[in-house]
């Protein structure tokens, strides 16, 4: 059904939402009423209702929300969802988290997030950082708000021509297994805070899910942590979650920011910031993450931290070709180089520090594990790198007895070597 609407023919749904209309950085949003109006009807989606707040020391507003109340269920396929508090099948074969060599003992402390200060959410909630009107805002356009730049792509091992990957600007360095039906994986995950030349890059470091091609139809679960300056305003390390069943096109987007992901845990929030994290030659500290696909029903799930803790699951209606299983699995980091001409940024991936530093200098995975179709958890074979500009970042693998597979990472980005 169309109308006339500023003189074009489009779509009432689309007329009346404002969804195509872009901001240009000269007309920032909050410009004119309209735009403004649009706003406020966003932040009403995404912010729900609370039972509780809590206060974070970084700013941040966790607004603790029934679990029937989140974002997830303004999704049309979700009105009738039964929600899953628990996953049916668990992975066999977990790690031993204990065995750790006393050489690389990290400090007992846990980590926590800096929102648990000021309390906690009460069961049958889940904790949501509140969206504020300057979060919308640094978007280029309220529909592409928590959504990645079009021009995102997973990396993509073996490019040809690396030069091709970099006209989005994302570099990486990762390790990764194909070749195979993957059913989730595992890994745990130094934390840093990595410096950030402009506020439109960003560092992030986690493990990706990946079926389909390369093209216009991949389908990908991410999750790890992230320092988004754009998307969060500040320069904190954050745990994060991304989906897409369309290359980042127009479906998924990050945390709880669209509808999709059902969180059911009342103890961690998505986009909230961690504490504590590494430091150089100092104290190590990390996160692990599972990503698992439940045999029964098919949703996937994930686990955070040594503890456990379920926080929720991807239904398997918003996937192709994750539906049945993943054909790639990556672990490592991603930078934004937004630098022109060739130039390049000086924003650090991981710890800012090259792989050959080592422990307690440079940033590490280890443990790293997937799923196979028995749902066991099992060392990857025929585990691979990639990195677009190694003089830039760079990865270098390992395995032993306390770590299993393990990589470190990283760099400092520009450099004698990196111009």
């Amino acid at each position: 059904m169309g109308f006339r609407c500023g003189g074009v023919t489009i779509l009432l749904v689309l007329c009346l939402w404002g969804l195509f209309i872009p901001f240009s950085s000269s007309t920032r949003l909050g410009s004119s009423s309209r735009q403004k109006l649009e706003v406020n009807k966003h932040l009403n989606r995404l912010n729900k209702p609370p039972t509780k707040t809590i206060q974070s020391p970084d700013g941040d507003t966790i607004d603790c929300v029934p679990v029937s109340k989140q974002p997830a269920f303004d999704h049309p396929f979700l009105k009738d969802h039964k929600i899953l508090m628990r996953p049916d099948f668990h992975p066999e074969g977990l790690f031993e988290e204990n065995k750790l060599d006393e050489s690389k003992e990290k400090s007992s402390t846990p980590i926590n997030q800096l929102w648990h200060a000021g309390g906690k959410c009460p069961e049958g909630t889940i904790p949501i950082r509140r969206t504020k009107e300057e979060d919308v805002l640094r978007a280029s356009s309220v529909r592409r708000y928590g959504r990645k730049k079009h021009r995102s792509a997973a990396p993509k091992p073996r490019s040809a021509d690396p030069g091709m990957e970099n006209q989005s600007g994302h570099q990486h360095a990762i390790a990764y297994v194909e070749g195979d039906k993957f059913y989730g994986a595992k890994a745990t995950i130094n934390v840093w805070e990595p410096k950030i030349q402009q506020a439109n890059e960003f560092s992030l470091s986690q493990l990706w899910v990946l079926g389909g091609s390369f093209g216009q139809d991949l389908n990908s679960i991410e999750a790890g942590w992230q320092v988004s300056p754009d998307l969060y305003g500040d320069n904190n390390t954050r745990l994060f979650t991304y989906w897409t069943s369309d290359a980042y096109q127009a479906t998924g987007c990050y945390n709880l920011l669209c509808s999709g992901f059902i969180q059911v845990s009342s103890d961690i929030a998505m986009g909230a910031s961690i504490s504590p994290i590494s430091s150089y030659r100092d104290s190590q500290y990390d996160i692990s993450i599972l990503i698992w696909k439940d045999p029964k029903e098919g949703h996937w799930w994930m686990q955070f931290g040594n503890g456990g803790t379920v926080m929720g699951y991807w239904p398997s209606f918003l996937f192709s070709y994750l539906a049945d299983s993943a054909t790639m699995i990556e672990w490592g980091g991603e930078v934004v180089n937004s630098e022109p001409d060739g130039q390049h940024t000086s924003t650090e991936m991981g710890s800012g520090h090259f792989p050959e530093e080592g422990f307690g200098k440079a940033s590490y995975f280890r443990n790293i594990q997937v799923v196979d179709s028995s749902n066991n958890l099992k060392a990857p074979k025929g585990l691979g790198t990639y990195t677009e500009y190694p003089n830039c970042y760079d990865v270098q693998t390992g395995s032993n007895g306390d770590w299993g597979h393990f990589f470190y990472y990283g760099g400092p980005g520009k450099n004698a070597n990196c111009q």
